[in-house]
This record gives structure tokens, sequence and C-alpha cells, in this order.
């Protein structure tokens, strides 16, 4: 009997891939391929009869998911890709810092690992810390009147923040 999907547990992720999806079923034992669209998962255990935690490849869109073992192919469920979101800042602590540089500066926000520049205007910070998803620690370069904060990730570059030299 072919093997029968029920369930992709989440139904959704990042274009990038590379997270871990669990597909629930029946007759599951012995697959010998886990397809998103036709790009193979990037690799998949099976857990037991019912189940079988796969890592998405990149993809955009949504496609099907389909599990093949030597009995056969399932059905498909739909697996959609969302495209990454831009970081965005909600707020620098503090705002202001002095014409010398030098500041510590804690970026608060979303989207933000994976960050690749963090600019004060035009000028680079004199060096960033990711702290985590919704943190980064910077360093102020010199400048002077009040400039955007920038962070640029793959995904984008956020819209400025004010930070004031005084």
């Amino acid at each position: 009997m072919s093997p029968i999907l029920l369930a992709l547990v989440p139904s959704q992720g990042p274009s990038t891939g590379g997270n871990p999806v669990l597909l629930v079923g029946t007759g599951l034992t012995g697959a010998t391929a886990v397809l998103f669209g036709a790009t193979p998962a990037l690799s998949f255990t099976v857990q037991f009869d019912g189940a079988i935690t796969a890592v998405a490849p990149p993809g955009v869109g949504t496609v099907p998911v389909t599990v093949i073992t030597t009995a056969g192919t399932s059905n498909n469920l739909s697996y959609t890709y969302q495209a990454p979101t831009p970081p965005t800042i909600l707020a620098l602590v503090p705002p202001i810092g002095l014409t010398t540089g030098g500041m510590p500066v804690l970026i608060v926000g979303h989207g933000l690992s994976g960050a690749t520049a963090v600019m004060f205007g035009a000028i680079p910070a004199t060096n960033f810390t990711v702290l985590g998803d919704g943190a980064i620690l910077a360093v102020s370069p010199p400048g002077t009147g009040t400039v955007p904060v920038t962070v640029t990730t793959p995904a984008g570059t956020s819209i400025g923040a004010a930070y004031t030299y005084v």
C-alpha cells in the first residue's frame, strides 16, 4: 500500500530552506525520498512508520510535498515558502551620542540576525555584534547632526532610525 501523508508541521518556512519539517502519516517506513516539489529534502529521517523529519530545501511559492517508498508515492500536501522580510529597527538605546563616536548603541528590532552591515548615515559602525534576532550592539563612528541608523541583512536593509550626535 502506498504511503499516506496526513499533515506537515510546519506547513510553511523560509525560502532559504534549512528548517525541519515533521511529516505525519502512515506507511512511511522504507522511505527512499522526500520531495518538496521536484527538489529532494536536504536530509530526512524516518522516526517510525507514522513520522518522518525532513529538512526543507530552498524554494519559492507553494509546492507539493510527497514521500516515495518501495510501495509507491504518497499523496501530496502543500508547503509554502515565505520570502524573507527585511530587518526592522524598533529603538536605539541611547538614540544620542558624542560626535567623537565610540559609544555603544543597542539596536532593538526584528530580523536582525545575519546582519552584514550597520550604518550610521553613510559611515559604517566602528564595530557591531549580533546578539540575536532582536538585538545588535554597535559602536558609533564619529559624526555630526542626526543620521539614520540602518541594518543590512541578506533579506534587505531596514528603514533608518534617527541617531543624533551631540
